[in-house]
């Protein structure tokens, strides 16, 4: 009898960057696994850095049907919104192709929404906005497919960890080991309610020391401007204008427009996944 298995797609997040261990990462995906059974889980990390919904269903998903795990995690969707290409009809349609081929395996799914970056890189107003809307858009499709797949969602836009320092690693966008380890525990308390978890669950204390703050400010300054920088450079000039525009919206007091075109671009990308589900026979 094999042992059980469990394979996780994504990007950074899950690759387990802010979570050092030698010379890699390890992240939360990587100490959940450790107590998802009494006995030893068969782990795979797929995720890659800077991955995309594309990146996920042309690369990584082939790679995890291949594996058949028992569980698997597709957490991504950030680095969508720090693209000028974003559009929440490819998002949605992406992933809703991705849930369905683990669901029809037979996989528990694991999911996440996840805290806007505009938000947590504290930028100006009229730049958050824009990325806010986006990510909102994001976590609104994910909630849904979450909902119509069956997957164990675990709501991590939210809450008192995102305000904690401790919980985060220099470039903000990451958690530190202490932030995966918190997401570890709750998707594993997650699982353990439904009967899906039987090990012991993650210690949500760090075993090593949190970085010094000049270790941090080095690694911000030689690593972690560059992934940002990387990520968004496509991204600048189409902000500027949506900056533009959203300042605009606010001198006429017009700004529910964008938050209402943003939820009808949403609620039709979901309905048109709908639309192309099989129809039961008339009876």
């Amino acid at each position: 009898m094999r042992r059980a298995r469990f394979v996780a797609l994504g990007d950074s997040l899950t690759e387990g960057v802010g979570d050092p261990a030698g010379d890699g990462w390890r992240g939360w995906a990587a100490l959940l696994a450790r107590g998802l059974g009494e006995e030893s889980v068969e782990f795979t990390n797929l995720a890659v850095s800077g991955a995309q919904t594309r990146d996920v269903l042309e690369r990584q998903l082939p790679a995890g049907l291949a594996l058949r795990p028992d569980v698997v995690s597709v957490v991504v969707g950030v680095n969508d919104t720090l693209r000028c290409t974003f559009d929440i009809h490819a998002v949605a349609a992406r992933l809703d192709t991705v849930y369905a081929a683990f669901a029809e395996q037979g996989a528990v799914l694991l999911t996440a929404c996840l805290p806007d970056p505009g938000a947590m890189l504290g930028l100006p107003g009229a730049l958050a906005r824009p990325l806010a809307r986006r990510q909102r858009a994001v976590n609104t499709v994910v909630h849904a497919l979450s909902e119509r797949y069956g997957a164990v969602h675990l709501h991590a836009a939210e809450g008192a960890w995102l305000t904690d320092r401790a919980m985060w690693s220099a470039d903000r966008l990451h958690p530190g080991e202490r932030g995966h380890r918190q997401l570890a525990v709750r998707f594993h308390a997650l699982l353990a309610e439904a009967g899906l978890a039987t090990g012991t669950a993650p210690s949500p204390e760090p075993e090593h020391p949190a970085p010094t703050t000049s270790a941090s400010l080095w690694w911000l300054a030689t690593a972690g401007t560059g992934w940002v920088a990387r990520r968004c450079t496509d991204l600048l000039p189409q902000l500027l204008g949506l900056a533009a525009d959203e300042m605009r919206h606010r001198a006429r007091g017009t700004s529910a427009r964008l938050d209402l075109r943003a939820s009808a671009a949403v609620s039709a990308a979901l309905a048109a996944l709908s639309a192309t589900e099989p129809q039961p026979d008339a009876a």
